[in-house]
């Protein structure tokens, strides 16, 4: 069975998902049968690699003014929950396509996780420049990619194509926002709910994978 989670280091949302979604599949008794498949989705396609306005500020010009500090707040406190600290008034929303094609790289070096994970704590609790691209390099070396093959992967358009595909894909199944989870190329459901709550869609889809085709591979 094919769990697809789509998702973008910009989104406060999908890192708090991410420990979500893991918790639901380490709960989960066919966690080794399943092929789990993490796409590109930018939040800000076309921007560019210079910081703006904080995340805080930007979310001000779509939320009421009397709304904002709650929202800000729920974020925090939900990541809190999950270990993480979220500085929505530091990190500084930017353009994330290289930063996908890197998770693309890694991917193909097995070493997807540490470097998502380097990516995400970089951008929302130190308030790194994830659009920078020798930033990318310093934080994928650290992750354990060698710096010499990420500098020239950034420098050419390699996997440029596989991001693009990943949100034409996006597009094919609904997917609107982030962090959404597709099972089987089934309806996306959002990633950032109870992890008991996932494990309970995935344990569903799992017995209607056992008894009838998947909609898509």
């Amino acid at each position: 069975m094919k769990i697809e989670i789509y998702s973008d280091v910009l989104c406060p949302w999908c890192y708090i998902g991410k420990r979500r979604i893991a918790a639901a599949l380490d709960g989960f008794a066919h966690r080794d049968e399943l092929e789990i498949v993490w796409r590109s989705f930018e939040l800000a396609p076309g921007e560019g690699s210079e910081p703006g306005p904080t995340a805080a500020e930007a979310m001000a010009q779509w939320t009421a003014p009397d709304v904002l500090p709650g929202r800000i707040e729920l974020i925090k406190s939900q990541g809190r929950q999950e270990g993480l600290e979220l500085n929505l008034h530091k990190s500084r929303p930017v353009g994330t396509f290289d930063a996908h094609r890197l998770t693309h790289f890694a991917a193909e070096r097995g070493l997807l996780e540490p470097v998502m994970e380097r990516l995400f704590h970089a951008y929302h609790t130190e308030a790194l420049n994830v659009g920078d691209r020798e930033v990318l390099v310093r934080l994928a070396g650290e992750a354990g990619l060698d710096e010499a093959e990420v500098r020239e992967v950034l420098e050419s358009d390699r996997y440029a194509d596989a991001v693009v595909a990943d949100e034409n894909r996006a597009r094919q199944f609904n997917v609107t926002g982030v962090p959404s989870v597709v099972i089987d190329g089934r309806m996306p459901i959002s990633g950032v709910q109870a992890p008991e709550k996932l494990l309970t869609f995935i344990e569903r889809a799992w017995e209607r994978a056992q008894k009838e085709p998947a909609a898509s591979v």
